[in-house]
């Protein structure tokens, strides 16, 4: 499991990517995680199956390696914790969900 103050920490580690996978609806309702990568789970499949280019082009950074730090994102973790066995399945060695997800970083952001 990733925590709150590995997030906040991703901006300054561009070898770890930090996926949310809420839908783009949810976005504009609620704000973005610094640094995230939006790719809604029923996308996601997907998207970590693009050759390396395609994925490029569509979000606009290069496919993370097999043995990358992936962390999910979503509202509260369900959707996070799905996100993360499933690139684990992929191959994905180093992915992991941000239990607390967006309600945790709100509340520990508004307290900031």
């Amino acid at each position: 499991m990733a925590t709150y103050e590995e997030v906040k920490d991703v901006p300054n580690h561009p070898e770890t990517y930090l996926f949310d996978v809420r839908n783009e609806i949810e976005l504009k309702e609620t704000g973005v995680l610094p640094a995230s990568i939006n790719i809604p789970l029923p996308d996601l499949e997907k998207a970590l199956n693009l050759p390396n280019e395609e994925f490029e082009q569509a979000y606009g950074r290069a496919k993370p390696p097999t043995d990358a730090v992936l962390i999910f994102s979503c509202k509260a973790g369900g959707r996070a914790a799905r996100a993360a066995n499933l690139a684990s399945t992929l191959g994905f060695t180093n992915a992991k969900a941000y239990a607390g997800s967006w309600t945790e970083w709100q509340a520990k952001e508004a307290g900031n």
